[in-house]
């Protein structure tokens, strides 16, 4: 999929030297079967792991707009019908962090949208209303 994003033509290129020297480290001795098909494979995986690290880096200019993350935590508490807990509200929260979902339901909580029933890990919330 990264190849959809990224060109692979243009990073294989940028190391065609390195690309020659494995292919023909991989091909010695292709005739007698005693060819050794590591280096090239190595040099492929190079290409790939190059090629996820420019796009993670191109994906992570693409910020989201601000209060982003506090919108996904409070439709996710929307979307439940009864009790709720943190680890639940996470697991519908994927990139949010747990103090992030804490602070939004403390939030909610000061303005009495919902409330908790109980204390540490097993704690429920429940919307209030």
């Amino acid at each position: 999929e990264v190849g959809r994003y990224i060109s692979l033509e243009r990073l294989v290129e940028q190391n065609k030297d390195r690309y020659y020297e494995t292919l023909e480290k991989s091909s010695q001795g292709w005739h007698e079967g005693k060819h050794d098909p590591w280096p090239y494979i190595n040099y492929v995986l190079f290409i790939l792991k190059t090629a996820y690290k420019e796009f993670a880096e191109r994906v992570g200019e693409t910020k989201a707009p601000r209060g982003a993350k506090t919108d996904q935590v409070n439709s996710a508490i929307e979307q439940f019908a009864g009790e709720f807990s943190v680890a639940q509200l996470e697991l519908r929260c994927p990139g949010v962090s747990r103090d992030m979902v804490r602070r939004v339901l403390r939030e909610q909580q000061a303005a009495g949208k919902v409330e908790c029933q109980g204390r540490g890990p097993a704690a429920k919330w429940r919307k209030k209303g």
